[in-house]
């Protein structure tokens, strides 16, 4: 592109690609960030961004903590600069926006792919919008045009009020982050949840899961609750409920004037009349009452200061006392000016990073409320007269709160505790009028006027005057009493072969303890042995699916590089990290170019092992074996090779770690768990009763064994109930489907594999080379995605056969044409050795397989890389009769 069509805006020379939010651990960091491609015009990727006449300059004079200075974009090639200049200007929004952060990273692009960009948010639509809006305000700067900086940092605060939890949710949220308890919320549901599966909690706002419908039901109900506190003795006005004017004034006659007008499930002081005096009053304060509610309790109207008292799990924890919105005459200004500036206090803008108050509403109910009180929005009141602009004292209408906690009485207290049993309640609110709460109700005249499920907790934790206490920390205090857990074992795997196979096992080791397992693998999400949703669930709603369940006791998490890669971890840190192996799969997707490339997104796993949690790790694997310096929590590994002949396993022994290892034992191969607790040697299993190691023949299930033995050791489980779950784990079409499963047929064995890249195909024809047959026959591919390497690769490994069917799922070309999967691993068929007289390709898999089939004879062994495991299941089980092995 030229600098004239950049100049002229016929092309935008900067475009940012696929803007996603990752909610969990990432690539990027151990923190959620907003990720995406930066594309950039090859013009202006020909030179940095401090290169462009005057654009730092004006950047930084706009965008406070944005140097002019190039240093900083000393990250490489020039786009990738220009990439780090998004983020920059991206965090810088959401900074001026009162969303804090100061992440920034870029990843630049190799093989022509554009770099990566990742920022910070506190909330994931304020991470995106920030990206967009830098995307916008850099185009303007390039274009010369006005960047209306102020209008994108209003829209930008507007997303972020929405986008965050309300002052209440926002406190409790907190607190729990500070306890380490896990806080998972949901797009667009006020609900959140507290810890996980069998020990998570629901809030909204100050309602818990424990909170009562029933109690719930009878507070909205105004006079109904007044009757329940009169019957237990509590001090409430006399009153009564009208569903006429007519109704409210006989009401106001019996009782006696001055009365009170509000709507039978009054919220946040709406449709409360203040004092009525009169017969007039009464009748124009109904409509008010009755626009908020078809009823409207008329009571007598009640002296004293207005006092909130905050009771959780029958006790005390904090007292407010809630000064009505108000203003101070100063002789000149009128009661609107004197409200508008007391509206500028930051701490009143709704779109304040923390704000604390509400702005005094100077709408027609405030008009409406002067004129009763003589005055109105241009009065000018005297100086030092304070002047009331609404009938009641609610901090959402622009009220004050001051602390009195340590001024209640303690009678006070124990009626307010009384009041709440009453009403059957675990958190609420109690107003009460009183002229001091330090002297019992009963000899100050006090009233309690209304019960509260869902209290605000503002005034409490940010008193204008006074202590703030810590209301939060009393309702977690009960959600989860001291040393009570808060979460659950969760335990992730991931690696590039094994991943399934070992999840489902340690799944199985698991249920023979008693407890109730969640998991996820590629086939679906299950709890225990109920599959709940099928289909490939290795990314981060899997996990919050098995994480939300209450009935769940472990979470064994299946983690594919594709969700960690698109969305994140769905889980914050886990108790084990499991990475069984790094091979070349999906490499030139997603950026991912190489093993090492690969094993970044895997040790993602060991990064967020909690501080006294464990990562397993592979030690024969160099990559694997590289992740241990990135875990915050132990480390255990696993060995095929032993001590001898892997110098990291015999070093990490030496300082006494634990691994898990096979060893010999007169002859006979067993599993044994090296630097156990206390440091001993604990044998587990002879690999030969394992079905899963087919003898011994299957050794690349061997590092899976072990991972699953240390998974459910270092969380407690007997090792003779380990020992029992891997005899008893059988692969099946129903245990492991498409891992391993070997068919007794009677044309000869029949193995059916999900194999479908080079490391796992090798492990494979490792075991089928192991294996006696008379014939070795094969129908093999791998998905059209893959490079050309990987796929003459395969057909390199799968030149051990005898015979070979090459087949291509339309599904799985990945926009290759017609028989190019054939072609290149027919290619590595014939590198390998294999004549091409014993090559054919049959591209539909039905026939692929039945053509194989047909090839079969006595004693033969047919083995199938599977696209859909059960029609390819089906199809063998009714053309070859089997028995499964």
């Amino acid at each position: 592109m030229t600098d004239e069509a950049m100049e002229t805006g016929s092309e935008d020379p900067i475009r940012l690609r696929s803007v996603r939010a990752l909610r969990g651990p990432s690539i990027w960091a151990t923190h959620p960030v907003a990720a995406c491609e930066v594309w950039i015009a090859p013009s202006l990727a020909a030179r940095p961004p401090e290169a462009v006449p005057g654009l730092m300059e004006r950047l930084s004079a706009e965008l406070p903590g944005l140097s002019p200075d190039a240093a900083a974009f000393g990250i490489g090639r020039e786009e990738a600069a220009w990439a780090q200049l998004v983020g920059r200007v991206a965090v810088a929004l959401q900074l001026l926006a009162g969303a804090p952060t100061m992440f920034n990273r870029v990843i630049p692009g190799a093989h022509g792919e554009p770099p990566q960009l990742a920022v910070g948010y506190a909330e994931p639509e304020v991470g995106v919008e920030s990206l967009y809006t830098a995307e916008t305000l850099l185009l303007r700067a390039l274009r010369g045009d006005e960047l209306h900086l102020d209008t994108a940092v209003i829209a930008l605060r507007e997303v972020f009020h929405d986008a965050r939890p309300r002052a209440t949710s926002l406190v409790l949220i907190k607190e729990a982050r500070r306890r380490g308890i896990p806080v998972r919320r949901f797009a667009g549901d006020p609900v959140f949840q507290l810890g996980l599966g069998r020990n998570l909690r629901r809030m909204d706002g100050a309602m818990t899961d424990f909170t009562s419908v029933i109690a719930t039901d009878m507070t909205s109900d105004k006079d109904r609750t007044k009757r329940i506190l009169a019957r237990n003795g509590l001090p409430v006005p006399e009153g009564g409920v009208a569903e006429t004017a007519r109704e409210a004034l006989e009401i106001a006659h019996r009782i006696g004037f001055p009365v009170l007008l509000k709507p039978l499930d009054a919220n946040d002081g709406r449709g409360i009349s203040g004092r009525l005096d009169s017969d007039d009053g009464v009748r124009a304060a109904w409509p008010i009452a009755l626009a908020e509610h078809p009823k409207v309790v008329v009571e007598r109207f009640a002296h004293g200061r207005d006092h909130r008292v905050i009771v959780v799990d029958g006790r005390v924890v904090g007292v407010s006392e809630r000064v009505p919105a108000h203003v101070v005459g100063d002789g000149r200004r009128t009661v609107r000016e004197l409200a508008e500036e007391v509206n500028q206090d930051p701490k009143r803008d709704p779109l304040h990073p923390n704000p604390t108050l509400v702005r005094i509403p100077l709408d027609e109910q405030t008009a409406e409320f002067l004129a009763r009180e003589g005055r109105t929005m241009d009065t000018v009141p005297a100086a030092g007269q304070t002047v009331c602009l609404r009938p009641t004292a609610n901090i959402s209408t622009g009220g004050t709160s001051v602390d009195r906690t340590d001024e209640i009485h303690p009678r006070n207290a124990l009626l307010c505790e009384l009041a709440v049993a009453a009403m059957g309640l675990d958190i609420a609110g109690i107003d009460v009028l009183t002229d001091d709460i330090g002297v019992p109700f009963d000899e100050n005249g006090a009233t309690i006027l209304e019960v509260n499920a869902s209290p605000g907790l503002r005034m409490h934790t940010d008193p204008d005057v006074g202590t703030p206490r810590d209301v939060p920390g009393a309702i977690l205090d009960m959600l989860y009493p001291p040393g009570a857990p808060s979460t659950i074992p969760v335990i992730a795997i991931t690696g590039t072969n094994g991943k399934t196979t070992t999840t489902r096992l340690i799944a199985h080791i698991f249920r023979q303890t008693g407890v109730r397992v969640g998991f996820t693998t590629t086939d679906g999400i299950y709890y225990q042995e109920h599959l709940q949703m099928e289909g490939d669930f290795t990314g981060p709603f899997a996990a919050g699916v098995v994480l939300a369940n209450p009935k769940v006791d472990v979470a064994v998490i299946e983690t594919a590089r594709g969700g960690i890669l698109r969305s994140g971890l769905g889980f914050d840190e886990c108790d084990v990290g499991i990475v069984l192996n790094v091979s070349a799969d999906h490499l030139g997707l997603r950026g991912i170019h190489t093993d090492e490339d690969l094993a970044e997104v895997k040790a993602v796993i060991p990064s967020v092992v909690k501080e006294d949690g464990f990562a397993v790790l592979n030690a024969d694997d160099p990559l694997v074996v590289g992740m241990a310096e990135r875990t915050p929590g132990g480390v255990v590994y696993t060995s095929v090779l032993g001590k001898a002949d892997n110098p990291a396993l015999a070093e990490h022994l030496a300082f006494g770690h634990m691994a898990v290892m096979v060893e010999d034992e007169g002859g006979r191969e067993s599993l044994v768990i090296r630097g156990a607790k206390g440091g001993a040697r604990v044998p587990v299993i002879a690999v030969d009763e394992v079905p899963l190691a087919m003898g011994g023949a299957a050794r690349f299930q061997l590092h899976n064994l072990m991972a699953a033995i240390a998974a459910a050791y270092l969380q407690e489980v007997p090792v003779e109930t380990i020992a029992e779950g891997l005899r008893t784990f059988v692969p099946s079409g129903t245990a492991t489907p498409g891992r391993m499963n070997v068919l007794q047929t009677a044309r000869g064995t029949v193995i059916i594999d999900y194999a479908h890249n080079p490391a796992a195909v090798r492990g494979l024809m490792e075991f089928v080379g192991r294996m006696p047959a008379a014939r070795r026959i094969g129908v093999i591919t791998m998905p059209g995605d893959r490079r050309d390497e990987d796929l003459r690769e395969l057909g390199e490994i799968c030149s051990v056969l005898d015979y070979v069917v090459v087949k291509e799922h339309e599904n799985y070309r990945r926009g290759r044409p017609a028989g190019d999967v054939a072609r290149l691993i027919g290619e590595g068929l014939q590198a390998g050795g294999l004549a091409a007289g014993s090559i054919e390709a049959v591209y539909p898999e039905p026939e692929a397989v039945a053509r194989a089939l047909d090839l079969m004879q006595q004693d033969d062994l047919l083995v199938i890389l599977a696209d859909d495991f059960l029609d390819v299941l089906a199809q063998v089980q009714a053309v070859a009769g089997e028995g499964t092995a």
